[in-house]
């Protein structure tokens, strides 16, 4: 047997072995990793705001805390008001529901001559095996939906945390992830983090300005139409149909014209026309003129991004796609050369002119 034979073996076991220990520590650590991912993009994404406020003589902590706040509040405005909306929708839906039961069990009866009763069917639905059965298994759910409650509740803190570090240790990490490079190596962080803030941030602020216009627009549509919750609905379509990729203008425009049905099918019908004609303004005008100066990606890079972050990392890779597309983009920009592509082709036929000036004789030519 050949003397190395056995140091190879005993090599192999242990590269096998390390990259199992490797593999096993990834999975474990992977909900950390793209937390922490979620959060260096959010100190990404408020870097432009903490950077003007400390440029103004305020200190990084501060300014970190005051934008947080600022976030936090817009974040749980959102989320209030939106609570409200659905909490009213569903204590109306409750109380009307006795009435609709009624309706329903009258027409059957006019219709199909049956003898169904109110009262025996609320009997028969709770005394049922099926009805026993279900309140039992949510019983048993309680624990699992309190656990996944709080480990919701964990993840945003950790997310926030993770974040107000990255925001305000923002030039101290810089320091220290340059210190262990060369000089050369150091130019090149320096510049891809320069471009990271700068594409982040303008996809953040330009997704803000057409959200805010957005609801803006929907809100004083909805409040002439009388449709109620207008202020809610008009924030519910601004923020989704802004921020959330690809089909976020379709899930934004269904809750509208779902409220507006309840109160008019013509409403309905007017609130969609009014959401198609405004999605091709903001195509066509406002997000050329406002993207275009921050984040310039096309249409199709973007949506193949999306689709690619959400395979790889699921809901987080959709949101921080174009971000990191946009990043990636500007990255390669600054390093690779274009050059001009001349109109002249092989072989194209051109009408040129024959003689000098006020010559109006005309003759085909070949290019070469």
């Amino acid at each position: 047997m050949p003397r190395w034979l056995p140091r190879a073996f005993v090599l192999a076991l242990g590269l096998f072995g390390a990259y199992q220990i490797l593999s096993w520590a990834f999975l474990r650590t992977l909900g950390l990793l793209l937390n922490v991912l979620i959060a260096f993009f959010l100190a990404l994404a408020m870097e432009p705001a903490i950077a003007g406020l400390a440029r103004r003589g305020m200190r990084r902590g501060p300014a970190t805390a005051l934008v947080s706040v600022v976030l936090l509040a817009a974040a749980a405005g959102f989320f209030a008001a939106l609570g409200s909306l659905f909490a009213e929708q569903v204590s109306r839906i409750v109380e009307s529901l006795p009435r609709y039961v009624s309706e329903v069990l009258r027409w059957s009866n006019d219709h199909f001559h049956t003898d169904l009763d109110v009262d025996k069917l609320r009997s028969k639905v709770i005394h049922s095996d099926w009805a026993q059965s279900f309140l039992r298994s949510g019983a048993q759910n309680v624990w699992g939906i309190s656990a996944t409650v709080l480990g919701g509740v964990f993840q945003l803190l950790t997310v926030a945390l993770f974040t107000f570090y990255f925001a305000a240790d923002g030039p101290r990490l810089r320091v220290a992830l340059c210190s262990v490079l060369p000089p050369a190596r150091q130019a090149e962080v320096l510049r891809a983090w320069e471009i990271a803030v700068a594409k982040t941030g303008g996809y953040i602020y330009s997704r803000a300005l057409m959200a805010l216009i957005s609801a803006g627009a929907h809100y004083v549509f909805l409040e002439l139409l009388g449709v109620p919750y207008a202020a809610a609905l008009a924030v519910w379509v601004g923020v989704v149909s802004q921020f959330v990729p690809t089909v976020g203008t379709y899930i934004a425009g269904a809750l509208p014209l779902l409220i507006a049905f309840t109160v008019d099918p013509w409403s309905a019908l007017w609130v969609l026309v009014f959401i198609v004609v405004y999605q091709q303004l903001e195509n066509y005008i406002l997000q050329p003129r406002i993207i275009a100066r921050t984040v310039n990606i096309h249409p199709a890079v973007a949506f193949g991004s999306v689709i690619a972050g959400t395979s790889l990392m699921g809901v987080v890779g959709a949101l921080v796609a174009i971000p990191a597309m946009a990043t990636l983009q500007g990255f390669l920009g600054a390093y690779v050369k274009r050059y001009d592509v001349s109109d002249e082709r092989p072989g194209r036929r051109t009408w040129g002119r024959r003689g000098g000036r006020g010559r109006g004789r005309w003759r085909w030519r070949r290019s070469r």
